[in-house]
């Protein structure tokens, strides 16, 4: 089933800029604010609040507060989780937001990977790895920096063929509802156990793999969510209505920005030989696997890209750069880490997108930060430059943003979910 949607196909390859290197360096320091982590996934604050929220991959929320980590989780979850590979694993805690009202009611949401929950199908019990669970959490009524861990209300689940693209970002739009990244299942080109076979999950609107899902956290019609009546496939009988765009690979991380046009923003890992950052709208088809980044794809010969394909029902990418899988030459990296747009004190810094990538090298770290900036209708990269730290980034993890606007790095010194001696950093113009 091929799908033809030319929602903003036509501004955003007035968007896109091509960056195969960075025009020149950003000079940058690096402020450690928190150490002693394992697996840093997320952070966030809420509006009005003065502490810092910390999501471990194993299964664990802690609260930096007053530049402290509090010795009492927040959260601790690990029992709900598969069990991790120590080597290296893309499941576990992946995904956290807070409720609009939290200051109010307490409600906070939580991704994470749970035992596959088997729901009939023969061919899931004994060849799919697990389930992606969104639950609702509630603050306890007698120590607000510890939740209630009884509170759990399930929200949503989406069972995963592999153990790998889970995406799960979790954030609230301005507009109140819930979004959700999803990845198109694991493994490779979209292909193999748990894919459709003709186009693959990314381009299958029945399948909620590969997409943006955007819900009311509200349940209702015995579900744990509400599908808002204006979502762009609500009233077409071959799509699932809970998608708000479609055609990802693995979208980690995206973000709302604080300011300007409240653009939702991600990062979408791409196959072997590019990474891409996409600007993302209702009804949006981003490509995959039809394309990776701007570049036709053939999922059988990924390496090959066809010379010529139909790219006018795809929205392209705003920024591209080589991956260092197939193309070595002029590489920035292995796998895109999406980021945020900058809100904070530095003004000279405003409206810019800062975002990294996990390393430059599997084997050894050498985590990525970029600092891209819109110009009338294009934009463009910068590669940073680490002014005060010795030798390699470590892998970049992901990015936060605290409730002032500055944005924050995590970063950690191991492939695996395991050591408890990362770090979060908070990003700052070099003086």
């Amino acid at each position: 089933m091929t799908r033809q949607l030319c929602v903003g196909a036509v501004s955003a390859l007035a968007l896109f800029t091509v960056a195969s290197a960075p025009a020149h360096a950003v000079d940058i320091n690096l402020e450690e604010v928190a150490t002693g982590l394992t697996a840093p996934l997320a952070m966030a604050q809420p509006a009005g609040d003065d502490r810092i929220f910390i999501i471990e991959q194993p299964g664990m929320i802690k609260i930096l507060q007053n530049g402290e980590l509090l010795d009492e989780p927040f959260l601790d979850i690990r029992h709900k989780i598969v069990d991790l590979h120590h080597e290296f694993d893309e499941r576990g805690l992946i995904g956290l937001a807070f409720h609009p009202d939290f200051a109010n009611n307490g409600k906070f949401y939580v991704a994470y990977s749970a035992p596959l929950v088997w729901q009939g199908d023969l061919a899931q019990k004994f060849w799919w790895d697990h389930t992606n669970t969104v639950s609702e959490f509630t603050v306890s009524s007698d120590d607000q920096n510890v939740a209630d861990l009884n509170s759990e209300r399930i929200v949503h689940q989406l069972n995963w063929p592999q153990f790998n693209h889970n995406g799960h970002w979790l954030g609230f739009g301005p507009d109140g509802m819930l979004y959700i990244s999803t990845g198109d299942g694991g493994y490779a080109n979209d292909w193999g156990i748990g894919h459709e076979p003709l186009i693959g999950n990314g381009q299958e609107p029945a399948d909620l793999h590969g997409k943006i899902l955007r819900i009311d956290v509200e349940p209702s019609e015995g579900m744990g969510y509400t599908v808002p009546d204006d979502n762009p496939f609500v009233d077409d009988p071959q799509s699932q209505p809970e998608i708000w765009a479609l055609g990802l690979r693995n979208p980690w991380r995206c973000s709302f920005d604080m300011g300007g046009d409240n653009a939702l923003i991600c990062g979408d890992v791409q196959q072997n030989s590019f990474e891409e950052v996409s600007v993302i709208n209702a009804g949006d088809n981003l490509g995959w696997r039809e394309m990776e980044a701007t570049h036709c794809f053939d999922f059988e010969y990924p390496n090959q890209h066809p010379e010529d394909c139909d790219k006018s029902q795809y929205v392209l990418p705003i920024l591209e750069y080589k991956n260092c899988t197939a193309q070595p030459d002029g590489c920035m990296g292995i796998s895109v880490t999406g980021g945020y747009v900058y809100r904070g004190s530095h003004s000279e810094w405003d409206g810019k997108y800062i975002f990294g990538d996990w390393s430059k090298n599997f084997a050894t770290m050498d985590g990525q930060i970029f600092v891209a900036t819109k110009n009338g209708d294009s934009w463009s990269m910068e590669q940073a430059n680490v002014t005060n730290m010795d030798g390699p980034l470590p892998y970049v993890l992901a990015f936060g943003q605290d409730a002032e606007g500055e944005v924050y790095v995590l970063t950690s010194i191991t492939t695996g979910p395991n050591g408890g001696q990362d770090s979060i950093y908070r990003i700052k113009p070099a003086s």
